[in-house]
């Protein structure tokens, strides 16, 4: 029993003495299991990722991606997490932000990794993933998609889109913020072609004042979730009729935007034209140079003839 006491004890001044070693190193140590406790500046490089690359990158970084998490088959993924939170994991924990700005809209192939990111998870919850590799699959897998199979992807964009634009129209920033990165808005030219409108949005335009007029109390964020509702609620023939009006406004606005960056530019005959005239104005200007040429030569032998006869009468 002393041996064992004495072992015990023994064990027990390693600990402490490992403790007192490690401590301003942010490592806990606890029996025979050393668990380690991240500090900021040994963070998830998995993180870094995140910050350089968004969030698709960051929804990469956590996931290893299997081959039917990238079928035709996926489940559309309701509860998807702000950009703050995935961009936050691996972070220590901070205080919560005091204003309430919007987070930022995802893009469609976002939303095809968060997909497939949501889709690993119910099935692979342990397993550990690559970032590169996965990221690579990705992005291979998107670029192999047709139209078709991205669509419902570019539908969540713009339901994002709209649900972003929605809620900046009403965000104050709070005094002395900042906004990083934020580019200087370009003078739109008025005479531009409108741009030409999704399947979305087409139908968001009949069915905006329905909704209104069912719902008066509504806000513009609660219509706009309401949109999005009736939208994936809505039948396969009532979207390819609004699909079929997207295509027609987008050849609109195709063959607009060929005239619009044609106009202004002279045709052949305009530009022959041209050429003719600066010809004829050249010809006209070195004729007129002729002329006054031969008028100072002239002028010369005049001034030369009246110096002789001046001379001829001086010596009479």
């Amino acid at each position: 029993m002393t041996s064992t006491f004495s072992h015990q004890q023994h064990q027990q001044l390693q600990q402490q003495q490992q403790q007192q070693q490690l401590g301003n190193s942010g490592v806990s140590t606890s029996n025979s299991n050393v668990s380690t406790t991240v500090t900021s500046s040994s963070r998830n490089p998995m993180a870094n990722y995140a910050d350089s690359y968004g969030i698709a990158a960051a929804a990469a970084a956590q996931w290893w991606s299997y081959p039917g998490a990238m079928d035709n088959n996926i489940q559309n993924v309701h509860n998807v997490p702000s950009p703050n939170s995935i961009m936050n994991r691996g972070k220590m924990p901070r205080g919560k932000a005091t204003d309430a700005k919007p987070r930022g809209r995802m893009t469609a192939y976002a939303f095809f990794v968060q997909t497939c990111r949501e889709e690993h998870k119910k099935k692979h919850p342990d397993e550990n993933v690559i970032f590169a590799e996965f990221s690579k699959k990705c992005a291979e897998r998107w670029k192999t998609m047709n139209e078709k199979e991205k669509k419902r992807f570019h539908e969540m964009a713009d339901k994002d889109k709209m649900r972003y634009d929605t809620e900046m129209q009403s965000y104050i920033p709070p005094k002395g913020e900042k906004v990083r990165g934020k580019k200087r808005k370009q003078i739109k030219d008025p005479n531009a072609p409108k741009r030409s409108l999704s399947a979305f949005f087409w139908f968001c335009n009949d069915e905006r004042g329905k909704v209104k007029a069912v719902n008066p109390e509504y806000g513009v964020g609660d219509v706009a979730k309401e949109l999005g509702k009736k939208w994936s609620d809505a039948d396969i023939t009532v979207k390819q009729k609004y699909e079929a009006m997207a295509e027609k406004d987008k050849a609109r606005y195709e063959r607009e935007m060929t005239e619009y960056k044609n106009k202004g530019k002279p045709t052949l005959l305009q530009q022959q034209q041209q050429q003719h005239q600066q010809m004829l104005v050249q010809q006209q200007q070195q004729i007129l140079a002729q002329q006054q040429q031969q008028q100072q030569q002239m002028m010369a032998v005049k001034d030369e003839s009246d110096e002789d006869d001046d001379d001829e009468d001086d010596d009479e």
